[in-house]
């Protein structure tokens, strides 16, 4: 599976931002996606994950009840809904997808995205 990431942008702290994750392949809506993020200077962190059916999510703590993953099988796409946006979140988000179980750990999606950068501003 091939996947394309779009969406960030420089944002105002506070702000949202939807990255989306398109997907090529006849077997998307049987993936498990993450999405990462990894900052100037730091290591790759996961920051969310959504299984096949999008029944099951999760999340890193410092983005619970503000970054909302999403699936749309029918599109092949997978979205991050990022609000209440802080300056700490600027990174470049992956996207990626396993053929397995949605994991937290980057080793476990064989495929990734090109990364799309997000820049929030003070």
């Amino acid at each position: 599976v091939q996947l394309q990431a779009s969406g960030g942008g420089l944002v105002q702290a506070g702000g949202s931002l939807r990255l989306s994750c398109a997907a090529s392949g006849r077997t998307f809506s049987s993936y498990a996606l993450g999405w990462f993020r990894q900052a100037p200077g730091k290591e790759r962190e996961f920051v969310a994950s959504i299984n096949w059916s999008g029944s099951s999510t999760t999340y890193v703590d410092s983005v619970k009840g503000r970054f909302t993953i999403s699936r749309d099988n029918a599109k092949n796409t997978v979205y991050l809904q990022m609000n209440s946006l802080k300056t700490e979140d600027t990174a470049v988000y992956y996207c990626a997808a396993s053929a397995y179980m949605a994991a937290v750990t980057g080793t476990a999606y064989p495929y990734w995205g090109q990364g799309t950068l997000v820049t929030v501003s003070s």
